[in-house]
């Protein structure tokens, strides 16, 4: 398979129509459409599309991640969407707010789309700042009777100087930036785009649906009499674990501890000094997954970059880099964007969409024996509760 890499996004939308096995794989899956419904418009899943565009063009899936894109591709950063076109009407989200609710509800015109706008921004910011990003673009499959359409779309922050106000009602908001037309359900905190078409800058690829698809699978596996197996599943407590950035007890990111441990009294501390809580059920649940205490293990970030990090305090409470401040000037000066001396808020991780980080066990060691782990932020569905929830 050729390998399709590109520095920049300039080279990526001048190349992309090039990627054959993709459009071929995207053909295969949409030909079955038939396991799943009756239209004549080929049925492809969104996941599905995330991983088909990730494998064939060499990209870094991050659909999974807390991050405003799905794919990545050297600097750029990449959301995918797939959905039935409808003359350039077609509208799709982008965001959702639930946990910011509370700061939307008594907001109306203007000063609810500009604030709906400024965390829509905040996110692509986080997102950016996080993965080393620095352009951006939508990588749409339309959906159509007999075909698919794929094409390319800016990804834009949105202009918050030049919104202008289209439609208010009870239930929704319909605004503009001069760009782009967003319009947001208030009832479920969602923010959607509207996707459009301009130009010529687009593949088409015809579908013949097969009307029993179901047949061929039987006749495929009953030629090959092989047994499929069941991909290696990501296993709570052996492969990954979430970790709370808040306290457990209180729900509230702790004022003198944790992403704040800089503010304790008793010494003086550096301002990037914090710590990750690992709570005693993550010990309890699963006492191997991490080293024993005050042995380094490598630690990698989302962008690729890595740390030196441990098990320290009593119990183990505590994920640390080493050295310490390390970690603080990744997460509050890079990622919050906090000033020194500010202090982290329950407010700041639902604005940017996450309350826990996922730390994976990669199951592999460094050049100098030391085990090697990676964190990314989870999205607030996936978080610390809900994990424990799962398990228990």
């Amino acid at each position: 398979m050729p390998e399709y890499r590109y520095n920049n996004l300039n080279e990526f939308l001048n190349g992309w129509k090039d990627n054959d096995k993709y459009f071929e794989m995207l053909s295969l899956m949409a030909q079955l459409s038939r396991l799943f419904s009756e239209s004549d418009v080929p049925y492809l899943d969104y996941r599905l599309a995330e991983n088909l565009f990730c494998r064939y063009y060499k990209a870094m899936n991050d659909a999974r991640s807390c991050t405003a894109y799905d794919a990545r591709i050297s600097g750029i950063g990449i959301g995918i969407k797939t959905f039935i076109l409808n003359n350039n009407q077609s509208r799709e989200k982008i965001a959702e707010f639930n946990k910011l609710k509370p700061t939307l509800e008594s907001l109306h015109g203007l000063d609810l789309a500009r604030k709906i706008g400024s965390y829509r921004n905040d996110r692509m910011r986080l997102a950016n700042s996080t993965f080393d990003v620095n352009e951006t673009t939508y990588h749409v499959v339309g959906r159509a009777s007999g075909m698919l359409r794929i094409f390319n779309c800016p990804y834009e922050e949105v202009d918050i100087d030049n919104i202008l106000l289209r439609k208010e009602d009870d239930k929704t908001i319909i605004f503009e930036d001069g760009k782009n037309e967003y319009s947001f359900t208030k009832s479920k905190s969602v923010l959607m785009k509207r996707f459009k078409i301009t130009g010529n800058d687009y593949k088409d690829v015809k579908i013949e649906i097969l009307e029993n698809p179901l047949e061929l699978l039987e006749e495929f596996f009953g030629k090959h009499n092989q047994e499929i197996s069941e991909a290696k599943k990501h296993v709570p407590g052996i492969d990954y674990v979430m970790l709370p950035l808040y306290s457990v007890r209180k729900h509230e990111v702790a004022p003198k501890s944790g992403l704040n441990q800089w503010n304790a009294g008793g010494r003086p501390r550096h301002h990037d000094e914090v710590y990750i809580p690992i709570p005693k059920t993550i010990h309890k649940l699963y006492p191997d997954f991490f080293p024993p205490r005050d042995v380094d293990f490598t630690l990698y970030l989302p962008d690729g970059k890595s740390m030196s990090a441990k098990i320290c305090q009593a119990d183990g409470k505590a994920l640390m880099s080493n050295p310490n401040r390390s970690l603080g000037e990744w997460i509050l000066r890079k990622i919050l964007n906090k000033q020194p001396g500010e202090l982290v808020t329950m407010d700041d991780l639902n604005r940017y969409g996450f309350n826990s980080v996922c730390v994976e066990n990669l199951h592999t060691v460094d050049n100098d024996g030391r085990m090697e782990y990676r964190i990314s932020f989870a999205e607030i569905p996936e978080s610390y509760n809900n994990f424990i929830g799962m398990d228990e």
